[in-house]
C-alpha cells in the first residue's frame, strides 16, 4: 500500500473495516445465489454488487479528500441502482435514497473545500484542525462532513430512506448496503474525522451525544410499532448508529473504541437479521407479522441465527452486542467524572436514554422472535410442507451467529486486540482496569452456562416427580379449540396500546405523515414553490407583459437610483 501513498493509506482504523466489507461481500453472494436465482438483470445486480464492494473499499483506503469525495459520490449512484431492483415501490425509494445521499455528498465537498483553504492540503494524514478555537469555518466544515456521515450510515434525521429501502429493496442490497457497509463507512468516516482531521471540543463532543441519544430513542419507539418485519428492522438500523454515533461523543479513549466496535458488531448482526428476514419471506412470500407464526421447527437454522442475533442486538450478554454497548456505557460513566455540571445532567440524560433503548430493542425483538417463529400462525393460507431454506441461504445466517458469539465471549482476546484498540492510533493505550465496570467476558459466559445447566437439571429432576397431561386450549374455564384465530395469541398487537397514548398518538401520526422526513418536507416547500410558480405563470400573454414591465421597472430601479 505504500506505492499508493498518499493517495492511498492502510492504517489501524481501515483494515478491519476493508475486511469486513470482503467478507460481507462473499456472504452476500452466496446468500444471493439462491435467493435472486430467476430474477431480472442479473447481471447489472452482480456487476453492481462487485463495483459497490471494490469502490467500498477504495473509499476506506482512501488519503486524499477528493478521492474519498469521488468514491463516495459513486457509491450513491451504485446504491441507487441496487435498490432500484425492488418491488413495484422501489423506483420511488431509490430516488429519495439518491436525495437524501445525495444532498448531503453537497455538503461534504463543501466541508473539503473550506477544509482546504484552511489546511492548504488535500492529504489527510497532513490535516489538524482544532475545534477548540471556535472558529466558525472549522466548526462549518465539521459539520458538512458529520452530515455525510449521518445520511451515509442513518442517523437522525437523515435516516427516513433506510425504514423503506428496508422494505421495498431487495433483502441481499439491504444486508449488504444499509446493514453493513453503509454503516461501516458513515461511521468510519465520523471517525476519521473526529479522530484525525479535527481536534474535537466539548461542544461538539455534545452535540454527537445528543444526536445519538436522540437516534437510539426515537428509532426504537418507531420500531416498536411496526407490523412488518423489514421495516421494524429498518429502524433498528436505524437506532443502533446512535450508539456508534454516542460512543464517539464521549470523546475518551473506552467510549470511542465501544462505538467503533458496536459499528462492526452491528453489521454482524443487522446482516444476520435481514439475510434470516429474507429466509423468512423466501418460504412464506411475506414478511407480514400477522402473516407469520410457527416457524422455529420449520427452520431451524434460520431461527436460531435470527434469535442469537436479536439477543446480541438487544444487549444480551455475552454476546458481542452487550460487549459495545457496555463500553458506550463505561465511556458516559468515565465522562461524568470529566465534566461539569451541566455536562453532567446531559450525559445522565444519554446514559438512561441508551440503557432505555437497549430494553425497547429487546421488548421489540421479542415481538418478532415470537410472531415469526414461536406463535401460532394465524395465516389461513399458511404454505404446506414447510422447509428450511437451501444452504447457501442459511449458511452466512449461521456464519453471521458465530460471529456474534466468537466476538462477544472473546471479545477482548480478538476483535479488541487487533481491530479496534489498533485503530485509536490518538490513544496510545487503553488501560481497561483504570474505568470502572470492566466486563470479564469469559468468566461470565462459563457461569452463564453453569447457570442455564443447574435450570436445565432442575426442570429435568422436576419433571421426574411430575405427571403431565395435555389438553385442548381454554380460556376462562371453556374449551377454544373451535376459535382459534379468536384466542391466538397475535405479538402484531404487542405494544399497540403506545399508540393510543395522549402524546405519543400524536408524534406517530404525525411521523406517519412524514412531519419528522426531511425529503417530504423539502418535497413539500419546493412544490408549493413550483405550484406558485405554476399559478403566475398561467400562459396568458397579458400576465407575462406585466411581470416584464414589473422586471424593468425593478432593474431601473436598482441601477439608476
Amino acid at each position: 500500500m505504500n506505492m499508493f501513498y498518499p493517495y492511498f493509506k492502510l492504517d489501524g482504523l481501515n483494515v478491519f473495516v476493508v475486511l469486513s466489507i470482503g467478507l460481507f461481500f462473499i456472504l452476500t453472494i452466496i446468500y444471493s445465489l439462491k435467493f435472486m436465482q430467476g430474477k431480472r438483470q442479473l447481471l447489472r445486480y452482480y456487476s453492481c454488487v462487485v463495483l459497490t464492494a471494490v469502490i467500498s473499499i477504495l473509499t476506506a483506503l482512501s488519503n486524499h479528500l477528493i478521492l474519498l469525495l469521488v468514491f463516495w459520490g459513486f457509491l450513491g449512484l451504485t446504491l441507487y441502482l441496487l435498490v432500484n431492483m425492488g418491488d413495484d415501490d422501489a423506483p420511488a425509494v431509490a430516488k429519495k435514497t439518491f436525495i437524501i445521499v445525495g444532498g448531503s455528498d453537497a455538503l461534504m465537498l463543501l466541508g473539503i473545500g473550506i477544509i482546504y483553504q484552511l489546511s492548504g492540503t488535500f492529504q489527510m494524514d497532513r490535516i489538524s484542525l482544532s475545534l477548540v478555537t471556535g472558529n466558525w469555518l472549522l466548526v462549518t466544515a465539521y459539520l458538512c462532513l458529520a452530515v455525510a456521515s449521518f445520511a451515509k450510515a442513518g442517523a437522525m434525521p437523515f435516516h427516513s430512506w433506510i425504514p423503506d429501502c428496508a422494505r421495498h429493496a431487495p433483502i441481499p442490497v439491504t444486508a449488504f448496503l444499509p446493514a453493513s457497509l453503509d454503516k461501516l463507512l458513515g461511521i468510519y468516516l465520523l471517525a476519521r474525522v473526529s479522530l484525525n482531521l479535527f481536534g474535537m471540543s466539548a461542544a461538539m463532543n455534545t452535540f454527537l451525544m445528543l444526536i445519538g441519544a436522540f437516534t437510539i430513542i426515537a428509532a426504537v419507539m418507531m420500531a416498536l410499532v411496526q407490523h412488518n418485519a423489514k421495516r421494524l428492522l429498518g429502524y433498528h438500523a436505524v437506532s443502533q448508529v446512535g450508539y456508534m454515533v454516542l460512543g464517539i461523543g464521549t470523546g475518551n479513549p473506552i467510549g470511542i473504541a465501544g462505538g467503533i466496535f458496536h459499528m462492526l458488531n452491528n453489521t454482524i448482526y443487522k446482516s444476520c437479521l435481514f439475510l434470516t428476514a429474507g429466509n423468512v419471506e423466501y418460504r412464506n412470500g411475506t414478511s407480514e407479522l400477522d402473516k407469520l407464526g410457527g416457524l422455529s421447527r420449520a427452520m431451524p437454522f434460520t431461527y436460531i441465527s435470527c434469535l442469537i442475533a436479536s439477543l446480541s442486538i438487544s444487549g444480551i450478554p455475552p454476546f458481542n452486542g452487550f460487549v459495545s454497548k457496555w463500553m458506550v456505557y463505561q465511556g458516559l460513566v468515565n465522562q461524568l467524572q470529566a465534566t461539569g455540571y451541566r455536562l453532567q445532567a446531559i450525559t445522565i440524560l444519554c446514559l438512561a436514554a441508551a440503557m432505555f433503548g437497549s430494553g425497547l430493542t429487546l421488548a421489540s425483538f421479542m415481538k418478532l422472535i415470537h410472531a415469526t417463529f414461536l406463535g401460532q400462525h394465524l395465516n389461513t393460507l399458511k404454505p404446506k410442507n414447510l422447509n428450511e431454506v437451501p444452504w447457501t441461504m442459511w449458511l452466512p445466517c449461521v456464519i453471521l451467529a458465530a460471529f456474534c458469539i466468537l466476538f462477544g465471549v472473546f471479545a477482548f482476546s480478538i476483535p479488541l486486540r487487533f481491530f479496534i484498540f489498533p485503530a485509536l492510533s490518538t490513544y496510545r493505550l487503553i488501560n481497561l482496569s483504570s474505568f470502572p465496570g470492566v466486563w470479564c467476558p469469559g468468566p461470565a459466559t462459563l457461569l452463564i452456562i453453569v447457570g442455564l445447566f443447574i435450570g436445565l437439571l432442575i426442570f429435568m429432576l422436576r419433571g421426574l416427580r411430575m405427571s403431565l397431561r395435555l389438553d385442548k386450549e381454554f380460556v376462562g374455564g371453556e374449551t377454544a379449540a373451535l376459535m382459534p384465530e379468536e384466542t391466538a395469541v397475535s405479538s402484531t398487537e404487542f405494544y399497540n396500546t403506545i399508540k393510543e397514548m395522549t402524546l405519543l398518538s400524536r408524534i406517530y401520526k404525525k411521523a406517519e405523515a412524514g412531519f419528522f422526513d426531511l425529503y417530504e418536507q423539502g418535497r413539500r416547500f419546493v412544490f408549493s414553490i413550483s405550484g406558485i410558480l405554476r399559478y403566475l405563470h398561467n400562459g396568458v400573454l397579458p400576465t407575462y407583459l406585466v411581470w416584464c414591465l414589473l422586471g424593468m421597472l425593478g432593474l431601473f430601479y436598482i441601477f439608476y437610483r
